[in-house]
């Protein structure tokens, strides 16, 4: 499970981290998420609607991949993969939320920002991490330079990653997909603009597309 959750992120190359504001809001989001062809949510723990806003995507919204986002404990680890979560995403690396993920076999990409964190995140085991907060730590160089030590290790980049700059993250050799805010617009979302998401996301996987085709 664990390897085919990270197959479809690659596939993809492009993961929307969502804060929902409703629990209503949540399918009619997923819905344009699919629609612009980036079939992925993110929903993060930010928001009191995040656990109620998975079960409503999984249940009408299938096609949509869940992914758990700002997992601070393996209880809220637990309540997301009930509500339908296939994977996990941390802010910072915490050993009990990974130890829990492996246990479980549920996908986990645990927080790294400095190489202590990859360090910790590769003696577990785990080949693929995010890297977060991407611009706050050095961006594409920082990435680069990590690549040398840690030439197993793949990133998820997210914190300062947009429309600009995706591309040149998704260039490079460590990073499998590119993730934040930025495929939903928060203007957008506020007013339930889903055809502006839709197109949002569209553009974002027309950034990445050919560039994950030259990789393989």
């Amino acid at each position: 499970m664990t390897d085919g959750v990270i197959a479809e992120l690659a596939k993809l190359g492009v993961v929307p981290l969502v804060t929902l504001h409703s629990v209503e809001e949540a399918v009619p989001l997923a819905r344009a998420l699919e629609a612009g062809g980036v079939p992925v949510a993110e929903i993060t723990f930010r928001s009191p609607y995040a656990i109620e806003g998975m079960k409503h995507i999984r249940d009408e919204v299938p096609g949509v991949i869940l992914i758990a986002g700002t997992v601070h404990t393996k209880e809220q680890a637990e309540a997301a993969v009930n509500a339908g979560c296939k994977g996990l995403v941390t802010p910072a690396f915490d050993e009990s939320v990974v130890d829990w993920a492996l246990e479980h076999d549920v996908a986990i990409l645990p927080g790294t920002a400095v190489p202590s964190d990859v360090e910790k995140a590769y003696d577990q085991g785990l080949r693929y991490a995010k890297f977060f907060p991407a611009a706050a730590y050095g961006g594409v160089k920082t990435l680069k330079a990590l690549s040398g030590p840690f030439a197993e290790m793949s990133f998820l980049p997210t914190g300062g990653v947009d429309l600009s700059n995706a591309a040149e993250y998704m260039a490079l050799g460590n990073v499998f997909a590119v993730g934040g805010s930025f495929p939903v617009p928060a203007k957008a979302q506020a007013v339930g603009d889903w055809q502006a998401i839709s197109e949002t996301c569209r553009m974002a996987r027309d950034l990445v597309a050919p560039i994950i085709a030259a990789k393989r």
